[in-house]
């Protein structure tokens, strides 16, 4: 039997482990994987990205488990591509590469004031309370009244549901110590979610949407007129299925409700847009305009109507998209912040291909990343049978392990990362919590340091 082909994946998010899991199940040719992170730990936006409080969308890691239990699967976390092994040197020691790093950087608002302390990528906010150890020195100052979170999507909704849990309803997550101790002790009254469009065009999704309905301690507003639709967006409305339509329906709803007169009040508004984050040595609130809605190349875009307004504010969150960055040997197109490709075949480099979110953009939800993995992974797997790849030039008795030991780099196998998921789950147990995070690098690897 012939031997395995060898791929790494590089990135061990939801795309990552979609396209380990697709190999794995190959005999067509056969293939070993090796999964490679910067982080010591696994499961990408899956583990750092949902919100604390969604323990059943996490649960797709389970899927992740077993394919990391397969014979040909090993895991290395710790691992940087670009510094820690180079992309030249992978394709010396594999038979192709898979790249599934996902979209690393927040796109910009572009205005003045961006900048100014208290004004934070969404992202920033979600990797602190969830506990990335990379953004655990971060301090949110929630000592003031009212926070206004730019955006219109989940992650948006995330951010202004986290800002309004009660101590009741973040207790049995697995939101970090300090963060869940923040929120807890926040002056926060009033937290604003802008949107550029208007309620149809909004993208977050309607499970989202109920859940601040359901919120302990936050009365949801919604002003009626933000309702009252143009006639390009009733149409959108009427063309569209589910999505749009549900969340109408419940938008209608929170208009018509009463508040109820709990401690936080979550106003969504929309055909906002930021002019400026004001301030002066910190910021102090968001200058926004009024929009219209007008079709433009079959499109609805928003229009600014020169009607201007001032919100207060001391905390300002910006969720307005992410963008890929750029990995050291590897193609990147700057203007989709994503690898260029054809199906996931990367151009111009030789047997390197790439997966999920740096393939195809910020776009889709968990799931839609197992389609786009299994179709990258079938053009790999025709390369390889097509006879694109020279098996004999990857020399079988080199290894990634062995050349990180040679460099000293303390990387973090599959069973350290499971040392780290059982120290944790232990810790949450008698709290009634999934897990207690290790959330710095020190206890991170300490944790999952080989024996």
């Amino acid at each position: 039997m012939a031997a395995a082909l060898r791929v790494a994946v590089v990135g061990s998010g939801p795309a990552g482990f979609y396209a380990a899991g697709a190999l794995l199940k190959s005999d067509d040719p056969a293939a070993a994987v090796d999964v490679i992170d910067r982080l010591p730990t696994p499961w990408g936006l899956v583990r750092l990205g949902v919100a604390p409080d969604h323990e059943n969308i996490k649960a797709v890691s389970r899927a992740f488990e077993k394919t990391a239990a397969h014979p040909r699967f090993r895991f290395f976390g710790n691992v940087e591509v670009g510094s820690t092994v180079s992309h030249e040197e992978l394709l010396e020691l594999y038979h192709a590469v898979v790249y599934t790093v996902g979209a690393q950087t927040d796109r910009r608002l572009g205005v003045p004031g961006e900048d100014l302390p208290g004004s934070w990528p969404a992202t920033a906010f979600v990797a602190w309370y969830n506990g990335h150890p990379d953004f655990q020195e971060l301090e949110f100052d929630l000592s003031h009244r009212r926070a206004v979170v730019i955006g219109n999507g989940n992650v948006a909704v995330d951010c202004v549901r986290m800002l309004a849990l009660t101590p009741e309803e973040l207790a049995p997550t697995d939101t970090t110590d300090e963060a869940i101790a923040a929120i807890n002790d926040a002056a926060i009254e009033e937290i604003v979610m802008l949107g550029r469009r208007g309620p149809v065009q909004a993208a977050f999704t309607p499970p989202e949407l109920k859940e601040l309905g359901e919120l302990a301690g936050a009365d949801v507003i919604v002003d009626p007129a933000d309702l009252e639709l143009d006639e390009a967006s009733a149409a959108e409305l009427a063309a569209d299925t589910q999505r749009a339509q549900r969340n109408m329906e419940l938008l209608r709803e929170y208009a018509a409700r009463e508040p109820a007169g709990k401690p936080r009040r979550i106003v969504l508004r929309f055909l906002t847009s930021p002019l400026a984050i004001a301030g002066g040595d910190r910021v102090e609130g968001v200058e926004i305009v009024r929009n219209e809605l007008v079709e433009q190349d079959g499109r609805i875009v928003a229009r600014p109507t020169g009607g201007t307004e001032s919100i207060e504010a001391g905390l300002v969150l910006k969720s307005v998209g992410y963008k890929g960055v750029p990995l050291p040997g590897v193609p990147f197109d700057e203007a989709s912040g994503t690898i260029p490709n054809d199906a996931g075949r990367v151009r111009g480099a030789e047997r390197t291909y790439a997966a999920g979110w740096i393939k195809r953009g910020p776009s889709g939800v968990i799931g839609t990343n197992k389609k786009d993995a299994t179709e990258t992974v079938e053009a790999l797997l025709a390369d390889a049978r097509d006879g694109r790849f020279d098996r004999a030039s990857v020399d079988s008795t080199q290894s990634l392990d062995a050349l990180l030991e040679e460099r000293g780099v303390e990387y973090v196998e599959q069973a350290g990362w499971q040392a780290i998921d059982a120290a944790e789950r232990g810790a949450g147990e008698p709290l009634g919590r999934p897990r207690v995070k290790l959330h710095t690098w020190e206890k991170l690897l300490h944790t999952g340091r080989r024996s």
